[in-house]
């Protein structure tokens, strides 16, 4: 690395985060851009960058998480003196920085892997295959000591006479080109390429060349095997076929004779179109080599290398191996040990095979004398799931936070309303449960059947040792295991060969089984009961290969239930279960239709006692739909007569727009259900005409991928394109505002009326944000309204620029609460707020991080529209105060005012002294009343001129 990197001062101390702002870094915002923005960032309240991944990734790549080499910066962001320069900026701001790490995988397209690609020339030889999750010995017996690389866009036989795979010599190596691969061919087959012209190449031909290269391919002919895993064997096979490529380099440089020999060799492989025999040598060739080029779509079924979910371009590492671990972190463990970075997430943990395991491992790297490093892991937790308190981190990422919080604004009263309204609209009565098992099953079947076949065959070489359970059929164990999976209650559970099995995980176990049972009632319970016995380590593995066989079975298995999971349920149902689209985001369950204050508070206060220090989120690169797309959806909760009557009548006035496909009316239902929600949703503030085009796109590159996430109509194995474009036909003309539009009349004032209660409440999530137990997480750009859709939408750049000015002129002139309140829809509101509340954060770093979360009581006729609570600790408290439910205080206008709060007050206890609190917001001085023996402050007070109040003792 660079001396400027290197020249960062090493770290102190284990840093906890004030607060944390998301930069997603691609070649489009770079090192140097980033840099820009330090002062911004730190004027606007933030103490630490949290980047996305910018190590070498996959050339072009927009988000990072297709890391190619761990080992470098990634090039497109920028070089080593451009990163150092951006720590710098933030050291000289005592700023952090958050790096996401990515453990369980790798990219693996357009050839830019150094570690793939040597694996692609040896093999099961290659120093860095025991790197990568490969199954060497697959179920089919073609692919063995071979890897299935499923690139191709037809069957590879057609794809070979089409000339679409291409042999090539580039610097001493040939190497075979298919679209953006340039995939290497095998040093101990160059003598196939060359053989065929090289007898008559060598008649009357004597001297140096012509001894030079029959000794380079003797040499290649004579490697040791690519099956090869003795050390010694890998070691001479490492280094002697690097000496055959640099002599075949300088022999072809030095030999215009040996150059036209490779010309031609290459001329003769490459065959000739429409003489299918021309392309024998290329098509024995490259069944010789170490991998099996094959149809994209043989994927699902015959891939035998591990991916990350179903993604065939990244494929997934063994961190377990003490040597990957090393080798995958040596350059981030640099970047800790110099201080650039001071803290880490891990990115999708359960994909590990032991996540406890390797979060020790790496905090007995990069660990302190202070304490342990700030850690946090991205999870999924399920209902009533808890983080496991073994795990050395500071927490998850927040996505479970930001499922309590959203419920706080969904009206819990009016859930049996919109199940009848969704069923109605619909004309579908499945339950969320089934579809999650219908949506696993199917994710199963199409694209990880491959993964659960060899798992279902290494059960059954299990099974087979034991006399008890070896008549279970290969096709019983599959089943099953496929039953199991699709049953399962969490994401994954945490079995280990050496430890016991904890009471959480064996209850999950079981619940899962006994799930199963019940739906496969045709499946002999016997199996079931097998599977069961083994996942709680209950069957006798009395020999040390038994249990590590054991062992390896259950981790597995662990390794499966998860992606099944996570592209069941998120990239699945929830595209599909669209009774309140709010709800459906990572993290969350569908199924709970908002919590009552008294529950959002105990979720906090235990969330105080565990995790006091996780990540508090609202919107990720992840999220399904931007935190204010979501404050405008929960407020239909509230009104659902009205809006009843509206979808009716919108899909009255839009029923002739629709196209019949296939004897289907396109958008179906379902899908008509969900872009109405998502209009109400992300409906711009602006309706000018550029504005209302742009939106147009959105809409329906939104729609598009919803359809194909869904999977219904469409997918993305199966586009059904004409289907897509009948959805996209209907999409633009209920958004043509340039005719007579019926649709537009009834949907934009509802509309309206919907975005202003959407403001308060994305205001009040955003101080409880701030000020609840946690360290608030904010997502690019989203200091404005975030009216962002799903990814790649939420990857648009950023105008850093007109927010400077924005947060300049707040900062000139901070008595403009009103002129706020009265031009909240052009986002300065939102961005004062979160200025306002993290100064104030800052100046009790204290009372945030460390002390007590206190639920206040509410009174009075509007109590169930507000939500407030207490921090106390170090001797200091604030106080924050936020509406709820507001579209049923006023018409269109702010819950401001005695005429909107009544007799509504929040109830001080007796040890919350101060006689008077401020308002960070409008520093207004309030003093608490004295009523019934006890201490209030009215909400009339709280709100007398701004949605949000943050009490700090004047």
């Amino acid at each position: 690395m660079a001396d400027a990197l290197l020249s960062v001062p090493v770290v102190a101390s284990t840093r906890v985060p004030l607060s944390t702002y998301r930069l997603q870094f691609n070649g489009a915002f770079t090192f140097r851009d980033a840099r820009a923005v330090v002062d911004y960032l730190h004027d606007l309240g933030i103490s630490d960058c949290y980047a996305s991944s910018y190590l070498m990734a996959v050339p072009g790549s927009p988000h990072g998480y297709d890391v190619a080499d761990p080992t470098r910066l990634n090039p497109e962001i920028g070089t080593d003196e451009d990163y150092a320069a951006w720590v710098d900026a933030l050291a000289a701001h005592d700023m952090g920085h958050v790096m996401d790490l990515v453990p369980n995988h790798m990219g693996i397209a357009k050839s830019a892997n150094p570690w793939w690609l040597d694996v692609l020339e040896n093999g099961a030889s290659s120093r860095f295959a025991r790197f990568f999750d490969i199954e060497w010995h697959p179920v089919k017996d073609e692919l063995a000591d071979k890897l299935l690389i499923p690139i191709l866009g037809d069957q590879y036989g057609e794809a070979l006479e089409r000339q679409e795979l291409t042999l090539t010599y580039r610097d001493g190596a040939f190497l075979v080109r298919c679209y953006d691969e340039s995939l290497p061919i095998a040093p101990d087959t160059y003598g196939m390429i060359l053989n065929g012209d090289l007898d008559l190449w060598l008649h009357g031909r004597h001297g140096h060349a012509a001894d030079e290269l029959l000794s380079i391919l003797t040499a290649a002919r004579n490697l040791p095997p690519r099956t090869t895993r003795d050390p010694e064997g890998v070691a001479v096979r490492v280094r002697e076929k690097e000496i055959v490529k640099r002599r075949l380099a300088g022999l072809v440089e030095a030999s215009a004779d040996v150059r036209a020999l490779v010309d031609a060799s290459v001329r003769r492989m490459n065959g000739i179109a429409g003489q299918p025999r021309s392309f024998d040598a290329l098509d024995q060739l490259l069944n010789a080599q170490s991998y099996r080029l094959a149809h994209w779509r043989v994927a699902s079924e015959e891939i035998n290398y591990r991916r990350f979910f179903d993604v065939n371009q990244l494929a997934a590492l063994r961190m377990e191996d003490p040597a990957v671990f090393d080798e995958a972190h040596r350059f981030v463990f640099g970047l800790v040990a110099r201080g650039a970075v001071t803290g880490l997430r891990i990115d999708h943990v359960d994909g590990l095979f032991n996540p406890a395991d390797y979060l020790r491992r790496l905090q007995d790297v990069v660990r302190n004398g202070s304490g342990p490093f700030y850690v946090v892991v991205e999870k999924i937790l399920g209902a009533d799931e808890q983080l496991s308190p073994d795990w050395p981190v500071y927490g998850t990422t927040g996505y479970e936070f930001a499922a309590t919080l959203n419920n706080l604004f969904v009206d819990r009263r009016n859930e049996r309303a919109f199940d009848e309204i969704h069923r109605r609209f619909v004309r579908d009565r499945v339950s969320f449960d089934d579809l999650t098992y219908r949506s696993r099953k199917q994710i199963l079947h199409e694209t990880m059947s491959g993964d659960i076949n060899s798992l279902g065959h290494q059960l059954n070489r299990f099974s087979e040792r034991n006399r008890h359970f070896r008549d279970f059929t290969l096709y019983s164990l599959i089943s099953t295991l496929k039953e199991v999976i699709a049953s399962f209650p969490v994401y994954r559970t945490y079995v280990t060969g050496t430890d016991p099995i904890s009471a959480r995980d064996r209850r999950y176990i079981v619940e899962a089984v006994q799930r199963a049972k019940r739906r496969a009632q045709a499946v002999t319970g016997v199996v079931f009961d097998f599977v069961q016995k083994l996942l709680l380590k209950q069957t006798g593995a009395t020999t040390a290969d038994a249990c590590e066989e054991r062992e390896r079975f259950i981790g597995k298995f662990q390794q499966i239930t998860s992606p099944v999971a996570a592209k069941g349920i998120e990239d699945t149902a929830f595209y599909i279960h669209n009774r309140l689209i709010s709800l459906n985001e990572v993290g969350s369950n569908p199924t709970q239709f908002g919590l009552e204050p008294a529950l959002v508070h105990a979720w906090m206060s235990d969330r105080c006692e565990r995790w006091p220090l996780a990540l508090s989120t609202t919107s990720t690169h992840d999220t399904k739909r931007g935190e204010d797309v979501r404050a405008r959806i929960n407020v239909l909760s509230e009104m659902p007569g009205v809006w009843k009557a509206l979808i009716a009548r919108w899909r009255f006035v839009n029923r002739r727009l629709k196209v019949e496909v296939n004897a289907t009316a396109a958008p179906d239902p379902n899908e008509e259900y969900l872009i109405y929600q998502m209009l109400v949703g992300a409906w711009p503030f602006e309706t000018d005409d550029d504005t209302r085009a742009r939106f147009a796109d959105r809409i329906v590159a939104y729609t598009t991928k919803a359809l194909r996430e869904a999977k219904v109509h469409t997918s993305w194995l199966s586009p059904y394109e004409e289907y897509e474009r009948a959805v996209e036909s209907f999409v633009r003309a209920i958004l043509d505002h340039r005719r007579p539009n019926a649709f537009l009349q009834s949907f934009e004032p509802f509309q309206a009326r919907v975005a202003e209660a959407g403001i308060c409440n994305g205001l009040a999530q955003l101080v409880v944000k701030i000020t609840a137990p946690g360290v608030p997480d904010f997502y690019q750009g989203t200091e404005l309204w975030d009216l962002n859709l799903v990814d790649p939408d939420n990857r648009r750049p950023v105008d850093y620029d007109a927010r400077r000015k924005l947060l300049a002129s707040l900062k000139e002139r901070p008595e403009c609460v009103r002129e706020l309140v009265e031009r909240r829809g052009d986002g300065r509101i939102k961005m004062f707020v979160m200025n306002r509340a993290l100064a104030a954060r800052a100046s009790r770093r204290g009372v945030y991080e460390h002390g007590d979360y206190l639920p206040l009581q509410t009174s009075g006729s509007r109590r169930d529209h507000l939500f407030a609570f207490a921090r106390r600790g170090d001797g200091a408290a604030a106080v924050t105060c936020v509406p709820r439910l507001v579209s049923a205080l006023t018409s269109g206008t702010p819950p401001i005012g005695r005429a909107v709060w009544s007799d509504t007050r929040v109830q001080l206890p007796h040890d919350l002294s101060a006689s008077a609190f401020r308002n960070v917001f409008t520093g207004a001085t309030i003093a608490p009343e004295t009523a019934d023996g006890g201490r209030a402050i009215p909400a009339a007070a709280l709100f007398d001129q701004f949605p949000v109040a943050l009490l700090v003792p004047a």
